[in-house]
């Protein structure tokens, strides 16, 4: 897909129906999650996929989930989860991270994931510089990411819900440390736009 066959826009509650409708086609994503992994505990969310469904809504309605949303058409094809560690605290191998960690980031860059549809096609780049865009557009800052190692072979990629790390290397990260036996932590510095 054409860089101008697609729009970045920030998941809003103008764009919510997009997103939802891109997560309702995939069942929930990841069993049902939504995407609400990464953020903290909301002590009223109901179980189940319906639960995340609304917690999301919720922390979108309140400004406190962030994602650049890769839209064609005006449906949702990918997107890339991004916050604040506080909006954000919940990321794999967190007591790792926690005991090595050097500097807390502005911003982390969670998830990112590309309709079934449209593998292939480039959109994970696109919705990682999406994200990286918007964050310029807030101020900018010191911004992390955790993608997986990938070895020898063609990588599950649903499995890969933060990307590889050779996509973040080309978008101008630098290679931290590694987190858990196959994810990295990587850093750039976004400059205010």
């Amino acid at each position: 897909m054409a860089a101008g066959d697609y729009v970045i826009e920030p998941l809003s509650v103008r764009t919510w129906d997009a997103f939802a409708a891109m997560v309702d086609r995939h069942n929930g994503i990841f069993g049902g999650c939504w995407c609400t992994y990464f953020h903290p505990e909301c002590a009223e969310r109901q179980p189940g996929a319906e639960g995340s469904k609304q917690m999301k809504r919720q922390l979108v309605e309140a400004g406190r989930a962030h994602a650049a949303l890769v839209l064609a058409g005006g449906e949702a094809i990918a997107w890339a989860e991004f916050g604040t560690p506080e909006e954000l605290p919940n990321i794999h191998h967190r007591k790792q991270y926690l005991a090595e960690t050097d500097l807390a980031p502005d911003y982390r860059i969670t998830c990112i994931f590309v309709d079934k549809r449209h593998r292939g096609e480039g959109l994970a780049k696109a919705a990682l510089h999406g994200a990286l865009g918007l964050i310029a557009a807030q101020g900018g800052g010191v911004v992390e990411g955790y993608p997986h190692e990938i070895g020898e072979g063609r990588p599950n990629n649903s499995f890969l819900y933060n990307g590889t790390r050779t996509m973040y290397e080309e978008a101008g990260f630098d290679h931290i440390r590694p987190k858990g036996m196959k994810n990295t932590v990587m850093r750039r510095t976004v400059e205010p736009a």
